[in-house]
């Protein structure tokens, strides 16, 4: 047995997770359910009517930590190559990012409700380049630092949108690309651990529970969220009216607002997407071909994220009239798993995933 191990072990870390697509999944449905499920506007610990609404910002965030793992992951995983590979895997990615920026963009044309993020998305893959020979501590000291000057950068590039219609907002303020930064940072560190390994998989799950509960539970105290903060903007810290200074200190960097860009919600929602990817892998990753046909279903839908994010906007765009429910949500889901499985089934990587692979295979080259 011991010497069939080593083998084994080489063979799954080479070979793709299942749980890491099975956590697509998981953030893609969340961030459906926040476009068309009829969720509550805010998170009430205490008022399970208002549990839905833990979607909120931290499906976004899972997207981006999972970016970052995606990327650790097409990079060396634990050991990144040397400086020509690593070179040529750079030129991929920043094709890659281009490609999606325009995708993006092409999705906000569609002049929808949603707040598209792909945009950001492509541009967070720019702006980690340099990182991806980073070791995982380095990697985590530039996303706490991330973190810190998140909600001071948002309030800063606030004059720059006034005026701003829907689709100039979502160029940089919605998804602030300073606090996602410090998402897709995190991700790429979690890829740089052994992330097949089970020990691995329950320290980052622990780890991230208790990283989110501590935020949450300072932020609750330290700065309960307003009762007027239903009318603040995503990704800008809201102070109310009449605040001292020190409230509105606290609100700026301390609240558990989602999308509010505090150093707890940075922290606490990177946290929750750690533990998550965490779980994901631990339940399906190395169970055998039982558990993983089981999780087919969110493995296939998350094999395609780019594939479904877009189709789930255009279904959007095309039924303007949709009504805002759980049964909405509930008709997405089952599309989504059947679109996915048959195409996987049938034609193998999603439409969008190889157009965009061969596109930068083939500048690259």
């Amino acid at each position: 047995m011991t010497a069939v191990r080593p083998a084994l072990a080489t063979e799954v870390r080479g070979a793709r997770l299942s749980g890491v697509d099975v956590a697509r999944a998981v953030a893609l449905f969340g961030m459906v359910a926040a476009h068309v499920g009829g969720i509550a506007e805010q998170l009430d610990w205490s008022d399970p009517a208002s549990w839905s609404a833990v979607v909120n910002g931290r499906s976004s965030t899972l997207f981006a930590v999972l970016a970052g793992v995606s990327v650790g992951l097409v990079s060396g995983r634990q050991h990144p190559p040397g400086p020509q590979a690593i070179t040529r895997i750079r030129g991929r990615l920043a094709v890659r990012a281009l490609v999606i920026v325009l995708i993006g963009i092409m999705l906000m044309g569609l002049g929808t409700s949603v707040y598209v993020i792909l945009p950001t998305y492509g541009a967070l893959f720019l702006l980690v380049l340099p990182a991806l020979r980073w070791r995982r501590r380095t990697l985590l000291v530039a996303a706490g630092v991330c973190a810190l000057v998140s909600a001071p950068a948002a309030i800063a590039i606030v004059p720059l949108y006034a005026g701003a219609d829907t689709f100039g907002v979502q160029l940089g303020l919605v998804y602030p690309v300073i606090t996602f930064l410090a998402f897709v940072l995190v991700g790429l560190a979690v890829a740089r651990s052994v992330l097949e390994e089970r020990g691995t998989q329950i320290a980052l799950l622990a780890s991230g529970a208790l990283v989110a509960a501590t935020a949450y539970v300072v932020g609750s105290v330290a700065a309960p969220v307003p009762v007027d903060a239903g009318d603040a903007f995503p990704g800008v810290p809201f102070v109310p009216e009449g605040a001292t200074v020190g409230q509105g200190f606290a609100q700026v960097f301390l609240s558990p607002r989602d999308h509010s860009g505090s150093i707890v919600d940075v922290v606490g929602s990177a946290g929750v997407a750690v533990a998550v990817i965490a779980l994901c892998t631990l339940l399906v990753d190395g169970r055998g071909r039982t558990v993983e046909r089981i999780a087919t279903p969110l493995s296939a839908v998350g094999s395609m994220p780019l594939t479904i994010y877009a189709l789930h906007l255009v279904v959007i765009a095309a039924l303007p009239a949709l009504p805002q429910q759980a049964a909405t949500w509930w008709w997405f889901v089952f599309g989504a798993v059947l679109f996915a499985m048959l195409w996987q089934r049938f034609l193998g990587r999603g439409p969008a995933e190889r157009l965009v692979a061969r596109i930068a295979a083939s500048v690259v080259r």
